[in-house]
């Protein structure tokens, strides 16, 4: 079965307090797990980027949710494809803290295809997601 990948950016609602977002993953995770959808969502403290992958079913339901939730606003959809496979099959849904400068170097970065090139001359987005999320 062919896995499908989406990626946002949005920025943080003023209502979400700091406890708030330990709730909003522990729901997104339960969730995903339901509809067996993998991923991560990097914060800045101030925007979030958002990677989900798994069958288009699932996906499309937790990004229906994404758009509707009220802890971020200016939702903005960066790619959304086939992958050959998923870059995150354990994590029903990681937070993982970001500085400004690497969140806007994944979420400006080529996610053509989300093609890892493993390069340090071209890295893709998916290489700097890659490599901020292994040291996690």
């Amino acid at each position: 079965m062919p896995v499908r990948a989406l990626v946002y950016v949005s920025q943080k609602s003023e209502r979400l307090g700091e406890h708030d977002l330990d709730a909003l993953v522990s729901d997104a995770a339960n969730f995903n797990a339901t509809a067996d959808v993998t991923g991560i969502l990097l914060f800045d403290g101030q925007r979030f980027l958002q990677y989900l992958e798994g069958p288009a079913a699932g996906v499309e339901a937790a990004f229906r949710r994404v758009c509707g939730a009220t802890s971020h606003k200016e939702i903005m959809l960066l790619a959304g494809g086939i992958v050959g496979a998923r870059f995150y099959p354990s994590w029903s849904m990681m937070l993982i803290g970001a500085d400004r400068s690497s969140l806007g170097q994944i979420a400006s970065g080529d996610w053509n295809g989300f093609v890892r090139r493993g390069t340090v001359a071209r890295p893709t987005a998916v290489d700097h997601m890659l490599t901020l999320t292994e040291k996690a």
